[in-house]
């Protein structure tokens, strides 16, 4: 579907340049950090943001598009456009139907948490044809996921209210603006032995007794992850009879 010929989510431009640079900048961190909540048959890769979403070419065709509001720093919304071909496979899984708003949820919360900010409320499905206002309310932002080059997702982020400008006078910066009010959430945190990846015949084929080859050497360190992004690392020890974490190195964001 191309967004110029039958307009998907009607540009509308509100606020100052520098609103949109900085969201701009902000918005491609925030999904490209979330790209691992969002199921696809391949690797995603993020184009660059655009500031006219009509002229957006989308996912095609589309399968199901959905909207989230979110709040606690900046207000707005995020939109999600998804091929039809997700939204069929999403119905066809060895655990049932999956409904597009649920499987995108995760996604979704990431994308609003590395905005710096939460979900207000659970994710909604809405008509296609209606998307256009999802995007009318503030300054908004596009771009486009694709999959060995075809489009997969198309995202659109909305905000109604930027963050005030830090003790640096950059704004949308959210490490200056959010940290504080983030230091009392409570974080998920997962130590982690290792990975692989299955098909679902494999996983579908386990039993009690089967061993499970992780892509980590014996001895190697475990990885200590915050809401899925690596902090750590360090040794499993046991502590009163429980499992536990002796951190042997800090990993830098630029060591990852």
């Amino acid at each position: 579907m191309s967004f110029s010929a039958s307009p998907l989510i009607p540009g509308q431009r509100t606020g100052e340049e520098g609103d949109w640079a900085a969201l701009a900048q902000l918005a491609v961190e925030a999904v490209t950090q979330a790209i691992p909540q969002i199921p696809a048959a391949g690797a995603l890769e993020v184009g660059e943001p655009g500031q006219d979403p009509a002229a957006v070419t989308g996912p095609e065709p589309v399968g199901a598009a959905i909207v989230a509001s979110i709040s606690g720093g900046p207000e707005g919304s995020v939109l999600l456009v998804v091929g039809q071909e997700l939204v069929a496979a999403l119905k066809d899984t060895p655990f049932g139907d999956l409904e597009p708003a649920k499987a995108m949820q995760p996604a979704l919360e990431a994308i609003a948490a590395n905005l710096g900010g939460r979900l207000d409320g659970e994710p909604t499905a809405i008509e296609a044809a209606d998307a256009h206002s999802v995007l009318e309310a503030g300054t908004s932002v596009t771009m486009q996921l694709s999959t060995a080059g075809a489009v997969s997702v198309l995202v659109g982020i909305s905000l109604r209210a930027m963050p005030e400008s830090g003790p640096s006078g950059t704004r949308g910066n959210s490490r200056s603006w959010g940290i504080e009010m983030l230091r009392d959430v409570e974080m998920e945190v997962t130590c982690e032995l290792g990975r692989t990846r299955m098909s679902v015949r494999s996983l579908l084929a386990l039993a009690p007794g089967d061993v499970v080859e992780l892509d980590r050497l014996a001895g190697s360190p475990a990885d200590l992850l915050v809401n899925g992004t690596l902090l750590a690392r360090g040794e499993v020890v046991v502590v009163d009879e429980s499992f536990g974490l002796r951190i042997t190195e800090i990993v830098t964001r630029d060591a990852t």
